[in-house]
């Protein structure tokens, strides 16, 4: 409560001017650490300016990336460690839980 008081200036006002202090003093404007002396209208401007000129870069780089060809095979690659089986299942062709109903 003390250094509340010596931090806002009241106990100061009060010895200085002898007992009462001053009713009609201006409340000191409080700095902020975060504040310090940047104009928060310039940095929002800019920080907008910049945010639309990386919505329009990333937009255009992801159209050339599109709109470029890549290739298509025909078959896939055969890689050794895809270990493909060409053996039929032992519940047959059809699936396990697939019955063909055979009186159409």
């Amino acid at each position: 409560m003390a250094t509340t008081l010596v931090r806002s200036g009241f106990l100061r006002n009060v010895l200085r001017r002898g007992g009462a202090p001053a009713r009609s003093s201006p409340t000191p404007k409080r700095n902020f650490s975060s504040s310090g002396h940047h104009d928060d209208a310039y940095e929002t401007a800019k920080w907008e300016k910049i945010t639309y000129l990386g919505i329009a870069s990333c937009t255009l780089l992801a159209c050339y990336n599109l709109s470029k060809g890549h290739p298509h095979f025909d078959e896939a690659p055969a890689y050794p460690y895809l270990h493909i089986r060409n053996k039929e299942f032992p519940w047959g062709p059809d699936g396990l839980f697939e019955t063909k109903n055979e009186h159409h």
